[in-house]
């Protein structure tokens, strides 16, 4: 309910002027997004090959003949339905409803051996099909290293074999880009990325204005040369390695492609027709192939170190280099599915971030670090990078000192909590402009797949005191509404704290909003202290709510450290935690128990490697599937790699790296 009052109440100041009416249902509704990827399952293969023999094959992802034609052959026995664009466009509109059991064909990159293998197989079922091509592949003589291959015009497509495949009636042509297949230089370092959602660096990163007009013009001239050269303009497009954002997705449609086809399952830009596919690769045999279809994936286990990127900063760019070899090294040894990468800098060590590791055009950029390590760690360790990042704690002489989160002192002047990182007011508008850019520009420059919000995100019983936040209690609670008298109501205590508790996940998923603009697939993780669950008052000093939380984030990371709570037991501290969120239903897929590797109380003095490892052991005997710990002190080897391994290693068999 709060939640919800809270959401009301930020329409009611940041929306006056709306007019809330009722909608024109004059046309038949058609299939949301949403619904068409409920109902729908998409196939994404690429080349077809008759010496392709078994699973598995070197090249991941050639279909062998045979193996296509077993797919074939089973929808059609199954009684599955291949459907065609026009027959998904048909659904969106309202103009006619999708068959049960509706899948759609696609063959990426436009190889020549669409037309030669698998077109003839298309015919003999009746199977209508999406074919994507890179404009620029066709177009002129080049010769384009593909999946290890040195590939020349000739084995792709010719506008001819187009022709003929599109007048059949089964085939439609899409787009692919035009010459957006391709790698482009995305950082200082030279690591190649994805030239779709890259800003390219050349000494400079390209600006918004130069890098819309690049990409706009290279879907222009995609769907420009596709209805040239077939007499049809292109639907759809097929986003190269799957990466788009809502401005790629936007100047599509302004061509005509209205569908736009990612390699996920799902995407988080609601209203926007951006279909996920199953990828075909290794060749699939009909046992594999049948699970895509008839199989819900098991829960993702996740594995998590956070990592603070303060540690890998040099200021000799050999030796930064130097050390981020050693975190990649350590990583990839561990087996484990992420990092929580910390993206901001803090030196001082008073938990705010004193300046940013990306571009940004508010703060300090103390190296132009994070978007190489999180590409590293990528491609390298095979690891999902979210990144570790403040709701609040941001500091420094372009942080306006009247944005600040105070603390209500009792006869004397507020002022920021003594015990506490400096933090801003959610509440004051220009504090959330200010830490929304910021957002913004951490998901243009860098190629995240989450965001884990820091522990900052709190608020106590007197905070916040901030002048602008006072102003909204008053809209809020009434007139006469006062801190004082919240400490001596115990029921208004209990409802303004969890307004505060509203007002930050609200702001949360703000920031979420803004960042998942460049980022469509972004997941998120919220830090929970472990007070809020087992202190019944946890949730009036913390302003935190885990049932909240469970519903607001895709995982909540408690922090399951008895020291830093000065537990008086561990044992029961554990086993009171992990009863704590049994008893909430499927809590335990998408809660993370993070551990402390160091004693804060007393001068950092390290947890011992086989305590943290034996506890891990010991949580995951009690139910709990995902773990992180805090910090990694990856240059000193602490935890050590052997003991942490045998706790939260995903790998079968841990080996020391």
């Amino acid at each position: 309910m709060a939640k919800f009052i809270y959401k009301l109440f930020v329409l009611m100041l940041v929306l006056p002027s709306v007019a809330f009416g009722t909608a024109d249902n004059s046309a038949a509704p058609g299939l949301t997004a949403q619904q068409l990827r409920e109902q729908l399952t998409v196939f994404a293969y690429h080349d077809v090959r008759e010496d392709i023999k078994r699973e598995y094959a070197a090249d991941q992802y050639a279909m062998s003949a045979e193996n296509l034609a077993m797919h074939f052959a089973w929808l059609r026995d199954s009684g599955y339905n291949v459907v065609s664009l026009e027959q998904i466009l048909a659904a969106t509109s309202g103009r006619r409803p999708l068959p049960p059991k509706a899948v759609l064909l696609t063959f990426d990159d436009g190889l020549a051996s669409v037309y030669t293998t698998a077109y003839p197989l298309l015919k003999l079922f009746d199977y209508p099909a999406l074919v994507s091509v890179v404009t620029s592949w066709v177009e002129t003589e080049i010769e384009v290293v593909y999946e290890n291959h040195l590939l020349s015009s000739r084995d792709f497509l010719t506008w001819e074999q187009m022709r003929e495949m599109q007048d059949s009636g089964l085939i439609e042509i899409i787009s692919h880009t035009h010459d957006m297949h391709r790698g482009g230089i995305g950082n200082p370092q030279g690591n190649e990325q994805p030239l779709a959602v890259t800003r390219l660096y050349g000494g400079d990163y390209e600006n918004s204005v130069e890098y819309m007009e690049r990409v706009e013009n290279d879907i222009a001239t995609s769907a420009s040369l596709i209805k040239k050269n077939t007499g049809k303009a292109p639907r759809a497009i097929v986003w190269p390695y799957g990466q788009y954002n809502a401005d790629l997705r936007n100047l599509a449609a302004i061509h005509g492609m209205d569908i736009s086809f990612s390699l996920d399952s799902t995407n988080n830009l609601d209203g926007f027709d951006v279909l996920g596919r199953e990828l075909m690769v290794a060749n699939p045999g009909i046992p594999r192939f049948v699970k895509l279809l008839t199989e819900v994936d098991a829960p993702e286990v996740l594995r998590a170190a956070q990592v603070d990127l303060d540690y890998v900063y040099d200021p000799d760019p050999v030796v930064q280099e130097a050390n981020l070899g050693v975190l990649l090294d350590r990583i990839k040894g561990l087996g484990i599915s992420h990092v929580f990468l910390q993206a901001f800098a803090d030196p001082d060590g008073d938990g705010a971030a004193d300046a940013l590791y990306f571009p940004n055009r508010h703060m300090p950029m103390r190296a132009d670090l994070f978007n190489r390590a999180v590409w590293q760690l990528r491609t390298r360790c095979e690891v999902k990078v979210f990144a570790w990042m403040p709701l609040l704690a941001f500091t420094g002489s372009s942080v306006s000192p009247e944005w600040a989160m105070l603390q209500a002192e009792e006869g004397g002047e507020d002022a920021a909590d003594p015990a506490g990182e400096p933090r801003l007011s959610v509440f004051v508008p220009g504090a959330r402009q200010f830490i929304s850019d910021i957002y913004t520009d951490l998901a243009t420059y860098t190629h995240i797949e989450g965001i884990h919000f820091h522990d900052d995100g709190r608020m106590n019983e007197l905070e916040d005191a901030n002048p602008t936040a006072r102003l909204v209690y008053r809209e809020m609670f009434g007139p006469d509404f006062s801190i004082d008298m919240a400490q001596a109501d115990p029921v208004l205590l209990w409802q303004w704290s969890e307004f505060k508790s509203a007002a930050l996940i609200e702001f949360s998923l703000e920031l979420q909003d803004a960042a998942q603009k460049y980022r469509p697939m972004l997941k998120t993780s919220r830090n929970l202290f472990a007070s809020s669950l087992l202190d019944e008052r946890g949730p009036v000093y913390l302003a935190q709510n885990f049932d909240e939380y469970l519903e607001s984030y895709d995982y909540v990371t408690i922090m399951a450290m008895p020291l830093l709570e000065g537990a008086a037991s561990e044992g029961v501290f554990y086993s009171d935690l992990v009863k704590a969120v049994s008893e909430r239903p499927d809590a335990f897929r998408r809660t993370v128990f993070q551990l402390q590797t160091v004693d804060w109380r007393d001068g950092h003095e390290p947890i011992a490697s086989d305590e943290l490892g034996a506890q891990m052991r010991s949580l995951q005997s009690q139910g709990v599937r995902n773990l992180a710990y805090y910090p990694d002190d990856f240059l000193q080897n602490h935890p050590s790699a052997d003991h942490l391994m045998q706790g939260i290693s995903l790998t079968d068999h841990p080996v020391v790296p």
